[in-house]
């Protein structure tokens, strides 16, 4: 990563996987261009989970992985964790308190997954995650809250989260004037499409995405999946 021009920071689910035809015409594209594109895969999904979805849909392997909605970096080969971001993730965080909480409030249901560093469930609508929120803020719980897909909810230590992630990797990687794209579906994407770097919203977004506001950096695809990462990429970075 250190030194790199052009960088893919993409989720994975509904984003890069989702459409093998419009994937294989993204990953040729790449192949066929003199310059060599870094990925970056930053996804909900928790290590073991990305892994084998990587393999699954044989896709290359990047040059970091973030999962767990932006808790969790591994980078070098093989994977390690990142140790600077590990230390940063437990600042503050009071897992037990959060599922405390959560466990009190009807209409919340606890993902069953092998979770570190978030608390994940599925909400019944709007109102359990209003609720959820509001009782965190009135214990005085530093944290993030994400609510995404219209049912999943992510409660993340305080300074995590995909767009936070991101920002640590091209500081610590010290990238500058690289031609980045970042590619998302869904809400717990916006925080990194937000950042103010060439961005993409694939076509088959989720609605809280396509209703989010205009902004010149973030480019509205046509094609779904891969196809709308390859339709942003040139929009963006021809040359």
């Amino acid at each position: 990563m250190h030194g790199a021009k052009h960088i893919l920071a993409t989720d994975l689910d509904g984003t890069l996987v989702g459409d093998p035809e419009g994937l294989q015409q993204l990953l040729n594209f790449y192949e066929e261009q003199v310059y060599d594109v870094s990925l970056v895969y930053i996804t909900g999904r928790y290590y073991d989970s990305a892994m084998g979805l990587i393999e699954q849909e044989q896709l290359p392997m990047p040059d970091v992985l973030v999962t767990d909605v932006g808790t969790s970096i591994y980078a070098g080969q093989p994977f390690r964790k990142d140790p600077e971001w590990a230390a940063r993730m437990r600042e503050g965080w009071q897992p037990e308190r959060i599922e405390a909480i959560a466990a009190s409030i009807e209409g919340l249901t606890k993902q069953p997954l092998p979770l570190e560093n978030r608390c994940s469930y599925f909400a019944d609508g709007s109102r359990p995650v209003e609720e959820l929120k509001l009782q965190l803020e009135e214990a005085g719980i530093l944290h993030k809250l994400v609510f995404s897909g219209g049912r999943d909810v992510d409660v993340l230590p305080h300074r995590s989260g995909k767009g936070e992630a991101l920002e640590y990797l091209l500081e610590k990687y010290q990238i500058e004037d690289a031609k980045l794209l970042v590619a998302g579906d869904s809400g717990n994407d916006l925080e990194m499409l937000s950042l103010g770097f060439p961005s993409v919203i694939v076509g088959n977004a989720q609605p809280e995405l396509l209703d989010s506001p205009e902004h010149p950096m973030i480019y509205r695809a046509t094609k779904h999946c891969a196809g709308g990462i390859h339709e942003a990429w040139t929009y963006f970075h021809s040359e």
